[in-house]
């Protein structure tokens, strides 16, 4: 069996992270941020118009193992699933760092919640109007964990268009959870979405 030697390999040594990846030297304080919300919501693409850094996504393509177990109604075209998690940052100002955790869509994954909720100091609830109904168990399953949240309203040519108080009630959700609208794709959007749960934080602190 051939082993690289030790001059090859200081001939090619490890690049190590891009300069673009590498964490602000002014950054003082990292919050935990987790993407919540069901299958085809959008979470994967906030993350990465959001992340300043490249993300790291965890996306497979669908296979016939998800037929008759995915709810893939109103997402038919969707071709890519993640099954573990996103990942990206985004420096909010010189000094505060957000880490960003999206989360699987689908129930059979939802066993890896456990993990990504440790640590994490809130979340957004991405929705999609056409399909309230897969926002339900996740909203339920963050008010069991005690975790606060907002609700993100993701913009889709197709969706119908509700008043956010209509929504609010459709929802179940207390009158002080944030509710916004946003447009996952664009960075400013997102960007928009997460200052709304810094605020939303800020505001159950000092309360």
């Amino acid at each position: 069996m051939d082993f690289n030697s030790s001059e090859t390999l200081l001939e090619h040594p490890a690049e190590g992270p891009r300069a673009e990846d590498e964490l602000p030297q002014t950054a003082a304080a990292a919050v935990k941020v987790v993407i919540v919300g069901g299958f085809g919501v959008g979470k994967t693409t906030l993350v990465g118009s959001v992340s300043e850094i490249r993300p790291l996504t965890t996306e497979e393509t669908m296979t016939q193992a998800g037929v008759g177990v995915d709810d893939t109604v109103g997402v038919e075209r969707k071709t890519s699933t993640t099954v573990a998690m996103d990942f990206g940052r985004i420096s909010l100002n010189d000094e505060l760092v957000l880490y960003l955790f999206g989360t699987p869509g689908q129930q059979r994954f939802w066993f890896l919640w456990n993990g990504l909720f440790d640590g994490a100091l809130g979340a957004v609830v991405l929705i999609d109007t056409r399909r309230l109904e897969v926002s339900f168990d996740v909203i339920g399953r963050l008010e069991e964990r005690g975790v606060p949240f907002v609700v993100a309203v993701n913009t889709f040519p197709d969706a119908p268009v509700h008043a956010l108080e209509e929504l609010r009630t459709a929802l179940d959700l207390p009158a002080e959870v944030p509710i916004i609208d946003c447009d996952a794709r664009l960075r400013t959007s997102s960007r928009d979405v997460l200052m709304a749960l810094m605020r939303y934080l800020h505001s159950l602190a000092a309360a």
